[in-house]
């Protein structure tokens, strides 16, 4: 078991925000994603958001997410005005 139950982490970082994709372990030995966004706010702090998928539900919220990023690619540049 990694720092505070983490075992793999890895993040992505845009101009505005950075988004961190971790993967935990509880104390029962089961697996977790942890995606949280960060962005500063004011000059010193930051706002983060998180959202767990626990591993039963990671198939599906896959499935789920790659659909919602196939429809964003798909039509990024139909909405631009």
């Amino acid at each position: 078991m990694g720092l505070r139950g983490e075992v793999f982490s890895t993040r992505a970082n845009s101009d505005k925000r950075t988004y961190f994709f971790n993967v935990k372990e509880n104390r029962h030995g089961d697996l977790f994603l942890n995606i949280v966004e960060s962005k500063k706010h004011g000059e010193e702090g930051f706002e983060r958001h998180s959202v767990m998928v626990f591993e039963e539900d990671i198939e599906e919220f896959i499935e789920s997410f790659q659909k919602a990023s196939d429809f964003i690619v798909r039509n990024k540049n139909k909405n631009k005005r």
